[in-house]
């Protein structure tokens, strides 16, 4: 019989798969974090980017600018540090 300490290893280790391999993140211009870090992340950015420019040269009537940027970020933080929201004289 399964203890919970393994089902809850076991939970971890599923969620971690699919973070890193699965779930594409809005930070790294949805691309996977392995995606990122073996390297295939510019090939696939640089796919978009064409396919991107094709649409906008096939219908320009859909664009009202630039398409998306699709360069990576230098640094990514997973809980970045925000600066404090002044409070309201009297809180």
């Amino acid at each position: 019989m399964p203890t919970m300490l393994t089902d809850s290893e076991e939970w971890v280790q599923q969620f971690t798969e699919w973070y890193n391999h699965e779930h594409r993140h809005s930070a790294l211009r949805y691309i996977t974090p392995s995606q990122r870090h073996n390297g295939e992340a510019k090939g696939i950015l640089a796919q978009r980017r064409e396919v991107f420019e094709a649409a906008k040269q096939r219908h320009p009537e859909r664009w009202s600018g630039d398409i998306r940027k699709l360069s990576l970020p230098e640094i990514v933080h997973l809980n970045p540090e925000r600066d404090p929201v002044p409070q309201a004289a009297g809180f």
